[in-house]
C-alpha cells in the first residue's frame, strides 16, 4: 500500500537507515515475445555489457551506504540498452541500470540470479546492497543481480512532481469526507498526472509489466544465460509470472515470495490489502497486549488498542499534530505510518511507540514511517518509486475508476477495515485522467511447459493477502507452481529468515529439489 496512489503490492525491504532511527525513537527519544518463448532483442541481444565499481547512491536515490557483497569484494555495476519500444526492438533505446556480486564459488557457478524486490516501482541497484547478507548462500553458486526496471531509479527514470509537491501532497486530506475534500483530491491527482505526461511522456505508453518482462529476457541473454534464474518478491512475482507466460521454455529455477493475485482488478487488489492490513493489525494488537502494560502502553485490550487507533484517526482528521518540522502528522501520514510498520513485524515495537508518542501529541515516529513507505528521505528527498508506479499500474491496468465508482464501494472497503477502509477505497482513482490507455483488466500468467515455478505465500501477509499464492498457482496453469505456505507475520516469508522457508527455497535454487507440493513452514 503505497499513499495516495493505490499500488497493487509494495515493496518489501526497510532500509537500515529506517530501523536504525526507529529503534533510537523506542528508546523514547523524539527524533522505507511470442507466446512459446521465441528470442527477443534484436541486435541488442548481442550487446557487452562493461561492469564497473558501483557509485556512490545519490541524494535522488535516497539510499543509505552500501553494505560489502557476500563475497567480500565490491558491487559492480553496468547499464544495459533496451528498445523503449519493444514492437521496434531497433528503434530509439533507454537504459537499464544493473548491479551484481559475483558467485563466490565461482567453480560450481549455477548463472545469474536475477531479483526484483516488489513495487512497481522499486529499485534493485538500491535493495540489493542492502540486503544480501540474506543471499549469501545463493552466492556461493550464483552471481546476484537486480536491476532498476524501465522507468526506476538510475534506469530511464518517469519523473513527475518535485519533492516540495509531494511534501504537499502527502499532506493532504486522502479520505475526503465532503465536496470540497473530494475536488482538492481529485485535482492533485490531476496535477500529479498532468506533470508525469509533462516530464515523461514519451516513455508512458512503454510501462507495462510485459514490457519488463521483455527486458528481463533480454538481460537473460546479454548475461550469457540460457535459462531466467529468478527471484521475485511482491511485485516482482507479478513480473515474473508475465516473464513465465511469455517465455514459458526460458524459465529455469524460480520462486516468487509474496504472491500477487493476477485474476483481481484494482478494486479487488485494494478491498484485499484492506483485509490484509486489518488483519495484521488485529495480530500486532494482539501480540502487543500479549506482552504486558509495561510493553504495551497503547491499550488494555486487544479491542481497546484497535478502538484508540481509531480515535487517533478520526482526531488528526481535522487536528494534526507535530510531526517532523515543519510538517504536521495528518490523518493520511498517520495511516501510512501504520501501514508501512504492519509490513514487517521487526518494525511492531517502532509502532508501539509512535502510537504512545502520538497519543502525547508528538508524531515524528509515526511520520518516519510514512516518510519511509512513501519514498522520501530524512533530507526532504524522494525516489521516483511513487511516479515509477503510478506509470506501470496505470498502463497495465485498463480500469478508470470515478468518485462514484468509490462511493458505491465505501460499504465493503469499511466493513474491511475500519482503519484502513476509505484511505484504500480512495486510492483506486489513481489512474483517473491518465494520459496512456491501460493494457487490459486482467494479467496474464498461463505458462503451460514452464520449470517449475516455487510459490511462498504468508499467512498473515498484509500487502499481498495469501490467497494470492493459490490464484497465482491455478492461473500458471497445471503442473507449474510448487506451493509452500508460511505461517507468520509481515509482507513476505524468506526475509523472515525462518528455517523451513530458507531452506526450501536454499534446496530448490542451489540443488533443484523444490519442496513438496502443500508443504507448510510454521
Amino acid at each position: 500500500m503505497r499513499n495516495p496512489r493505490g499500488p497493487r503490492a509494495a515493496s518489501l525491504t526497510v532500509t537500515a537507515a529506517l530501523l536504525t532511527a526507529l529503534t533510537a525513537g523506542c528508546g523514547g527519544t523524539t527524533g522505507a515475445d511470442a507466446a512459446g518463448g521465441g528470442t527477443t532483442g534484436g541486435s541488442l541481444a548481442a550487446q557487452k555489457l562493461t561492469w564497473k565499481d558501483c557509485p556512490a547512491p545519490s541524494a535522488s536515490e535516497g539510499s543509505p551506504t552500501p553494505s560489502p557483497p557476500p563475497n567480500g569484494g565490491t558491487w559492480q555495476c553496468a547499464t544495459m540498452k533496451a528498445p523503449l519500444d519493444w514492437s521496434r526492438p531497433d528503434g530509439d533505446t533507454i537504459d537499464i541500470a544493473l548491479i551484481r556480486a559475483k558467485a563466490t564459488g565461482p567453480g560450481r557457478r549455477i548463472g545469474s540470479l536475477i531479483f526484483n524486490f516488489g513495487g512497481p516501482g522499486g529499485s534493485g541497484t538500491d535493495t540489493l546492497p542492502l540486503i544480501a547478507q540474506d543471499y549469501a548462500k545463493l552466492a556461493t553458486r550464483y552471481d546476484l543481480v537486480s536491476f532498476d526496471p524501465r522507468g526506476v531509479g538510475r534506469s530511464t527514470a518517469v519523473k513527475c512532481e518535485s519533492d516540495a509537491w509531494l511534501d504537499r501532497y502527502f499532506q493532504q486530506d486522502s479520505t475526503p469526507d465532503d465536496a470540497a475534500e473530494r475536488t482538492t483530491l481529485l485535482n492533485s491527482t490531476k496535477q500529479f498526472n498532468a506533470a508525469c505526461e509533462k516530464n515523461s511522456g514519451r516513455l508512458l505508453p512503454h510501462m507495462r509489466t510485459t514490457d519488463a518482462a521483455r527486458d528481463l529476457d533480454l538481460m537473460r541473454q546479454v548475461l550469457g544465460d540460457s535459462k531466467l534464474h529468478y527471484f521475485g518478491i511482491s511485485y516482482g512475482t507479478e513480473l515474473g509470472g508475465v516473464y513465465a507466460h511469455l517465455f514459458p521454455r526460458h524459465v529455469g529455477r524460480a520462486v516468487f515470495d509474496a504472491v500477487v493475485d493476477p485474476t483481481q482488478s484494482p478494486e479487488q487488489v485494494s478491498l484485499s490489502q484492506a483485509k490484509g492490513f486489518q488483519t495484521a493489525l488485529d495480530n500486532f494488537a494482539k501480540d502487543c497486549v500479549s506482552r504486558g502494560a509495561d510493553q504495551c502502553p497503547i491499550g488494555s485490550s486487544a479491542q481497546d488498542v484497535q478502538n484508540r487507533i481509531a480515535a487517533l484517526l478520526e482526531k488528526l482528521d481535522g487536528n494534526p499534530i507535530p510531526g517532523i518540522f515543519p510538517r504536521r502528522l495528518t490523518q493520511s501520514a498517520a495511516t501510512t505510518g501504520i501501514a508501512q510498520a504492519l509490513y514487517s513485524k521487526d518494525l511492531w515495537p517502532a509502532l508501539t511507540e509512535g502510537l504512545r508518542q502520538a497519543y502525547a501529541g508528538d508524531g515524528q515516529i509515526l511520520m518516519l514511517l510514512s516518510d519511509a513507505l512513501n519514498g522520501r528521505d530524512e533530507n526532504g528527498t524522494y525516489d521516483n518509486l511513487v511516479a515509477a508506479n503510478t506509470a506501470v499500474n496505470c498502463a497495465d491496468q485498463r480500469q478508470r475508476y470515478t468518485p462514484a465508482d468509490v462511493e458505491r464501494a465505501l460499504p465493503a472497503f469499511r466493513a474491511a477495515s475500519p482503519v484502513f477502509g476509505d484511505f484504500l477505497a480512495w486510492s483506486i482513482l489513481n489512474c483517473t485522467g491518465w494520459p496512456v490507455p491501460g493494457a487490459g483488466d486482467r494479467t496474464e500468467v498461463s505458462a503451460p511447459g514452464a520449470a517449475p515455478i516455487l510459490l511462498i505465500g504468508n499467512t498473515g501477509d498484509p500487502a499481498t493477502p495469501y490467497q494470492g499464492m493459490k490464484r497465482m498457482a491455478q492461473a500458471l496453469g497445471k503442473g507449474v507452481a510448487v506451493q509452500l505456505t508460511w505461517k507468520g507475520q509481515g509482507h513476505g516469508a524468506y526475509s523472515s529468515k525462518d528455517p523451513c522457508v530458507q531452506n526450501a527455497v536454499n534446496s530448490y535454487l542451489l540443488d533443484g529439489k523444490p519442496p513438496a507440493d502443500g508443504t507448510v513452514c510454521s
